[in-house]
């Protein structure tokens, strides 16, 4: 296997940082375009949103791995220094939004439930 001068080069780089931003926006954009969504499609792209991100951040730990073995400076500067922690500032966004996605469907859901379990038992209480 041989390594190149730099993880910038590699192609498998620029097709994870173009999909780690790209989706999520897909995602965003199906969402606020839509006039009405499942609950099934939210929790769907919720959890879709988590995976990116934790896809994101084992990529960034590859790639972190692999400059260490280049002789570039540039991917020493970017995926070795304190500036890293800028390149996780996605995968975090992205995977907070995608919790904030499926807690909003389980709280919905039990929201409903519980208006269901007292509307049922409300005549119960009446007597």
């Amino acid at each position: 296997m041989t390594i190149s001068n730099s993880v910038f080069a590699e192609l498998s780089f620029w097709l994870m940082a173009i999909a780690s931003v790209a989706l999520p926006i897909a995602i965003y954009a199906v969402l606020l375009a839509k006039r009405a969504v499942s609950r099934t499609t939210v929790l769907v792209l919720g959890f879709t949103l988590v995976a990116i991100a934790g896809l994101d951040i084992y990529f960034l730990r590859h790639m972190a791995a692999a400059a260490a073995m280049t002789s570039s400076l540039a991917d020493d500067a970017l995926f070795l220094s304190e500036l890293s922690f800028a390149l996780y500032l996605f995968p975090l966004m992205f995977g907070g939004i995608g919790v904030n996605l499926i807690s909003h469907v389980l709280i919905s859901h039990l929201v409903d439930a519980e208006q269901r379990f007292d509307r049922e038992h409300a005549e119960d209480r009446r007597d």
